[in-house]
């Protein structure tokens, strides 16, 4: 059995991993961190799951949460999460982290904790949507410049973060098929006289409205015709079973930073 250990438990993404680890078969649920003050510490894991005792009580420190597990899931804010991947490379346990909205600061020090431990680090945990991630790298390739490549991302009004971290994702796929850096083609707004758009320009537009789970398109369009690639996220349940399929394919791995992508064996 893998022992998992799950960070915000008692969140919206956190209740759905615990219960996919509880109904997996071959996990087991051997910690949950929540933040100090919240009602859940102290409480069995399993009520919140709506579920039986599990023998594991929330904590609020990482140490005591996650004494005995061997991969932690990750999906809180960006400062928990670099504090709990830090507490991982120094005990030496794995790491699934779905959370986004990192700074190029944080992403470094993961990279740093990423030479002692196993770590699977991707902006989407859904398989639908690391394939589009191939097939937008692909159409770039195909289509070349001559298409006006724009990205739009909707989520619901509490998402804290924009563009959203699959948004960025889709971006960066398609500056790296064009074999350039995203930071000199990124527009992120437009407004007033702004003149023609610039060639390779790829726009990134954020709408953020009602209880949206996440809807992304990525448009290629020429000059008679255009392609529309669109993921909806009907539940977060995708994102929890993403996440539980990395954290069976990283225990054991290597240390390095690894992606959904290595995880569906879509990486070459």
């Amino acid at each position: 059995m893998i022992r998992a250990g799950v960070t915000g438990a008692a969140g919206r993404m956190g209740s759905l991993i615990v219960r996919g680890v509880v109904e997996s078969g071959d996990m087991e649920i051997a910690g949950a961190l929540e933040a100090p003050g919240h009602p859940c510490i102290g409480s069995d894991v399993g009520t919140i799951i709506g579920g039986g005792a599990r023998g594991v009580k929330v904590s609020d420190t990482v140490e005591e949460a996650f004494r005995d597990a061997e991969v932690i899931l990750d999906f809180t804010f960006p400062e928990a999460a670099v504090a709990t991947t830090r507490y991982a490379a120094s005990a030496g346990k794995a790491m699934v982290i779905g959370t986004t909205g990192f700074t190029d600061g944080e992403i470094g020090e993961i990279h740093s904790c990423a030479e002692r431990i196993p770590i699977v680090m991707a902006p989407n945990m859904s398989i639908g949507v690391n394939v589009m991630f191939k097939v937008a790298s692909l159409l770039t390739s195909l289509l070349g410049d001559d298409y006006d490549v724009e990205i739009v991302e909707t989520h619901h009004r509490l998402k804290k973060d924009a563009p959203s971290g699959t948004a960025m994702g889709l971006a960066r796929a398609v500056a790296q098929a064009r074999g350039e850096d995203l930071k000199n083609l990124a527009r992120y707004e437009r407004r007033g006289m702004i003149g023609p758009r610039p060639r390779g320009e790829i726009g990134i537009q954020t709408l953020r409205a009602g209880d949206i789970v996440g809807d992304h398109t990525v448009f290629f369009a020429g000059n008679n015709e255009r392609i529309e690639i669109t993921h909806r996220a009907h539940t977060r349940q995708n994102f929890a079973q993403g996440a539980i399929r990395a954290a069976r394919w990283i225990r054991g791995r290597e240390p390095g930073l690894y992606s959904m992508m290595d995880v569906l064996g879509l990486s070459s």
